[in-house]
């Protein structure tokens, strides 16, 4: 990769952080020509940044992201495999339900090909991140047979997007989260 220009550095910071006010202020959905206005530069300097809305957004969450891949990095030698689990899942959907923006990030890219790498993405990433903590679930027992770190991711997302608009995000995806992982059929004696 060719080493940037220190004005297309500077212009690059700049844009990132104007993004991230405006993601916090409007959500994923952010106007990309009025990050460019705050920024002072024109739509085509972001668009060269950024080719895409997801790009744009894997770079605002970028740190986070790498905030919570190494949390699960954390818990990976935890001996009580389904609290490590629970722990970084918890952590990732208070994050993917307060942090405006996240959950979208999150979500698979639908114009990738089926089966297609997505190796910058945040989900991806998360997804490599807590995949040993699944499995060493899975092995212990403490996870239903079947379920993978992408179906938990997927829930994640889903609860974060239904939750953005409640009055407390966090409480209530944290509250559904533990209503699906308890379950909505509770065992009889």
């Amino acid at each position: 990769m060719p080493v940037q220009r220190a004005d297309a550095r500077r212009n690059y910071a700049l844009l990132l952080a104007v993004a991230e006010e405006e993601i916090a202020a409007h959500g994923a959905d952010a106007s990309l020509e009025q990050i460019a206005r705050v920024a002072g530069v024109g739509s085509a300097t972001v668009r060269r940044h950024f080719p895409t809305r997801r790009a744009l957004l894997e770079a605002v969450f970028r740190e986070r992201v790498e905030t919570l891949c190494a949390h699960a990095r954390d818990l990976t030698a935890r001996a009580d495999t389904r609290a490590a689990l629970l722990e970084w899942l918890g952590a990732v959907t208070a994050d993917a339900a307060t942090i405006r923006g996240l959950a979208i990030a999150l979500t698979r890219d639908p114009s990738a090909e089926p089966g297609a790498a997505q190796d910058n993405c945040c989900s991806a990433q998360l997804t490599a991140a807590g995949g040993p903590l699944a499995r060493r679930a899975a092995d212990d027992g403490a996870l239903a047979p079947g379920v993978t770190i992408d179906d938990l991711l997927a829930l994640i997302t889903g609860i974060a997007l239904a939750t953005e608009h409640h009055p407390d995000p966090a409480a209530e995806a944290g509250r559904l989260f533990a209503l699906a992982v308890t379950g909505v059929s509770p065992r009889r004696p």
